[in-house]
Parts: C-alpha cells; structure tokens; sequence
C-alpha cells in the first residue's frame, strides 16, 4: 500500500503528461503482481469492488466521527476518501504493510458488514496517506490525472513494445492482466481473441486548425458528415454481437435491435444515431436508451435507433486494419451490400469533391437541424491505428452557438478542484405568468472553459454571493453573467425550461454585463427553430 500510495502523491502533482508516465513506468517496473495489476485497473476505472462503495465509507466514517461534524468537513473538501482519512482517529498499532492483491480478495468475498469491519481494521492500521489511498482505490474516482491510454503506453515503454500491441491485446484481459504481464515476460503465449466479441480500440480524429488547412491537400482525403450520435463499435463473433462504446464499454443491453445474430464475423466502426436512417432523431431522445439494463420494447418502437457504418476492421476473421482507407471503404460497401443489409445499419455518405470552398460549404450547413456536428476529413491511404494519429483524421466542427446566461447555483469540483467552487447551473429568463414575472429557469450546467485565474474569481464571487446552502450545492445572488459557448440547443420535456444544451462550456465571464441584459428561454428556443 506504501508504494501504491506514494505513486498516486507522484501523480497527482506531476505536471507534465511525461512525468506522469515515466513514475507510471516504475512503478510496473518495481511493483509485483498481482498488485500492480489491480493498481493499473483502478487508473483505468476498470476495478470494480463489489463490497465496497461510497455509502459504506461514509458509513463507518459516520462511527468515527459526529455526522454532522463530517458533513461539513466533507462540504468543505469535497471529496470522500480524503475527508474520511483525514478524520479518522489516530490508533496506537503499528503501521502494518498491506497487500492491494490482498484487501481486494477479502473485499470482493465479503458481505456488507464483513466489509465494514475489515475496512475499519486496515483504516486503523494505517497513516493518513496510506488511508487516503485505500480509500479511492476502493471507492474509484483517482482523479490524478492518468487516462487509460497514459496507462497502455507506460506499458508498451517498460517493456519497449509497439503501443499498437498493447491495445488490441487490451480487451482480451482483466484486471489483474496476469495474461499481458505473462506474455510481456515471455512466459505464455500473446492473448488471442479468436471466437470471442471484444473491443477493439479506436481511431480518433484531430480538431483542424487553420495551420492545418494551410498544408493539405484535400483530395487526398475523404469526406464525411459528423453526426450528432455516439462513438460505437459493431463486434461479430461466434459468441454473438456485441455493441461497445468508444471507452470499450459493452452497451448492448441498452440496444438489443442491433446486436441481432449475424452469419458474418467481424468489427465494423460507426455512429449510433437515433430515428431511422431516413429521419434521425435527436441526440435527447438516444440518451433516454443509454445507460439502461434493460428495455422494453414500447421504448424501442418509441425511440428507435440505428447504426451509421463508415469502417470496417476485421473482416471474417481477417484483420484489414493496416489496409488503406480506400481499401476499407470498398469492402465495407459490398459488405452493406450482402452479409450487412439490415434496417439498423445504413452506410456513411462521402461528400464528393472534396475542396476547401466545399468544406467551408458543406460546413455552413451543418446547423440545419442540429443534427450534424461538422464534417470528417480522412487520408484514403491511412490504415486504421488506435488513438489519434497526426495528419491522418481529422474532425472541422461548426462554429458552436452562445448565450449569455446567469449563474444560479455553484457546487465544488473534485481532486485538484475539491477546495474551488467550480460546476456551475446556469439560468435564462422566462415569463411566468402565474406570478407575472420574469423568472430564471435552468438552462445548462457547465465546469470547464475558463482559465485557474478565471476559477479563484469565480470561487471568490460564490464565496461572497452564497444566498442558501442545499448540500454541497450554494445557491448565489443572480448578479453574475457568462457567456457560454456551446455545440447545440434541442427541445426536452425532461428539464422545467423545455430546451437542453449540448457540450455546454465557459466562453467568458460578462463581469460588465446586468443580469436583465441575459438571454432568454425564448431565445434560446429560436436557436432551435433557426439552425
């Protein structure tokens, strides 16, 4: 737990991606299995402890400490594992050297109290910082800065291996990789997918910057519309159809149309898009789909969906993602023709003549509907590899949408941002006629576009303005603009002003501007009916 907890200190204040990756890098290095493993997982987000969550770490938090005394030092740190280990009372034992590999096995066979009592054991045994990492080891959430990528190339430089190696062997393992580390090692064979429906990782596009523009020669790239849906992946095998979300999570459940039995094997690359392909809906209507167990078929009929195809990387057991683009389109095509015609699966369009007076064209038109978020650029000669590639794929989003709304209510963030009040909701006027008066209505909630710099003055401004308490969340004097930029704005019957926005995020702080001055629901509404 020492090392575990010192890497997580490392991290947290590392500020390069670099030096994020090179204690990464030791630590796999140093570190034995199967503890390096579950530490990995936990960087992941793929470790899941079944015995233990939040509601039990407050709960015998709760037995160390006066409730109410936690809750407001958990309001004032915002965040759970560093409040409990800061609270926790100092016990004369001492400090005993645990296994993760070892309180995880006990955790994930324990029932609810057994769990209670072997956590409140370690807790004692340990320091502060020992406690505090235990505790997001186990309630998730590291917040240290290291994505799943980061992780998969500390990997590939310990044992100084191709990055592309790693992912697609990635979705053939599980916590605690003993089959990767085996074969990194040379003492078993290179995992293998054969027969199995598994994840395999994606290709992502680069934002075009005008730098960009400047250098390319666009004929040699392929042109496509990008659609307001969800990154999937399609995964034929001999154990059935399977539907993976761009971070690999099996989302099949909540799509049960398309991963109908095929006679064909392999993995196709596309959009899930709601509606039919001649009428697609809006992106509201696919999130009622998303995150569900199970669902019923009135809700099918009611909120269809369908897959939009543009890639394909293995083809009957036959792995053509080092082929061009070109190549891939071809046999995608004839592939839609034949083993692929089905009502949930329709093929992405090329734009023809692609030009830069074309794109600028084509790009302008985007807003129509809300319902394409720009146009992809893709070398015809690129092979398919995972991650973002220079100069091969790029994404040209339209020009996002802005609104001048009123801060409503603020709620602190997490890790680095736990002592910075730094989610905000954010309101637009409406007319009530009942009180026959204008009234702010939540429209948005957004966390991100604004510089450190811009959060302490934002912090400050909540500090200072904190009109009730509910929870963690303030609510503050309705005296503070900002002007927020976002990718679209639709009709919702779930949220009391009946219009979401999409990708919400600070564009400036309007210090300067009166509140009455704020945009509208009306307006807002008009940017529906307008674009």
């Amino acid at each position: 737990m020492r090392a575990f907890s010192d890497l997580l200190h490392s991290l947290l204040y590392a500020p390069q991606r670099l030096v994020k990756q090179a204690y990464l890098v030791q630590f796999i290095k140093n570190t034995p299995d199967p503890d390096r493993g579950y530490v990995l997982s936990a960087l992941t987000g793929e470790l899941s402890i079944k015995g233990v969550k939040s509601g039990l770490v407050r709960q015998i938090a709760y037995q160390k400490c006066d409730p109410i005394l936690f809750d407001l030092s958990y309001d004032f740190v915002g965040d759970l594992a560093e409040t409990t280990a800061l609270i926790w009372p100092k016990a004369d034992n001492k400090n005993i050297e645990v296994k993760i590999s070892n309180v995880i096995r006990e955790l994930q066979n324990s029932s609810g109290l057994d769990a209670s009592n072997y956590l409140q054991r370690l807790l004692d045994q340990m320091p502060e910082v020992q406690r505090w990492a235990l505790l997001k080891l186990l309630t998730g959430g590291l917040r240290v800065g290291v994505s799943a990528r980061m992780v998969r190339l500390a990997i590939a430089q310990t044992y100084g291996i191709d990055i592309n190696e790693i992912e697609q062997v990635w979705p053939l393992i599980e916590p605690p990789y003993l089959e990767l580390f085996n074969w990194l090692e040379g003492t078993s064979k290179k995992p293998e997918a054969r027969g199995r429906a598994v994840f395999q990782p994606m290709m992502l596009a680069h934002p075009l910057l005008e730098s960009d523009i400047a250098k390319m020669d666009f004929s040699a790239y392929q042109a496509e519309w990008k659609w307001d849906g969800i990154r999937i992946q399609l995964v034929s095998a001999k154990n059935g159809v399977r539907i993976f979300s761009r971070t690999g999570d099996d989302i099949s459940n909540a799509f049960p149309e398309l991963v109908q039995p095929l006679e064909w094997r392999g993995v196709i690359d596309g959009e899930l898009l709601s509606g039919i392909p001649s009428k697609i809906g809006s992106f509201q209507q696919l999130q009622l789909r998303l995150n569900r167990k199970k669902v019923p078929m009135k809700m099918q009929v009611e909120n269809p969906v369908f897959m939009r195809a543009y890639d394909i990387l293995l083809d009957e057991n036959k792995d053509v993602r080092m082929y061009s683009l070109e190549y891939r389109r071809n046999l995608l095509e004839n592939r839609m023709k034949s083993e692929l015609h089905t009502p949930y699966l329709d093929l992405s369009e090329i734009l023809p003549n692609a030009s830069f007076t074309n794109l600028q064209k084509w790009r302008e038109q985007c807003r129509a509907g809300g319902l394409i978020e720009g146009i992809m650029l893709k070398d015809k000669n690129s092979a398919y590899h995972a991650g973002r590639i220079k100069g091969k794929w790029f994404k040209w989003k339209r020009n996002p949408l802005t609104a001048d709304l009123v801060v409503l209510y603020a709620q602190r963030g997490h890790g680095k941002r736990s002592s910075f009040f730094s989610d905000f909701t954010l309101g637009a006027w409406h007319y009530d006629s009942k009180q026959d008066k204008n009234i702010l209505l939540p429209v948005a909630k957004a966390y991100s576009g604004y510089s450190d710099n811009d959060l302490k003055k934002l912090d400050k401004f909540v500090r200072e303005n904190i009109v009730q308490k509910f929870g963690p969340v303030r609510e503050v004097e309705k005296t503070l603009v900002v002007e927020i930029a976002f990718d679209s704005v639709q009709r919702s019957n779930r949220h009391k002003s009946g219009v979401a926005t999409r990708f919400p995020r600070f564009k400036a702080i309007r210090w300067d501007k009166p509140v009455e001055q704020a945009n509208s629901v009306s307006d807002l509404i008009e940017l529906i009916d307008n674009n």
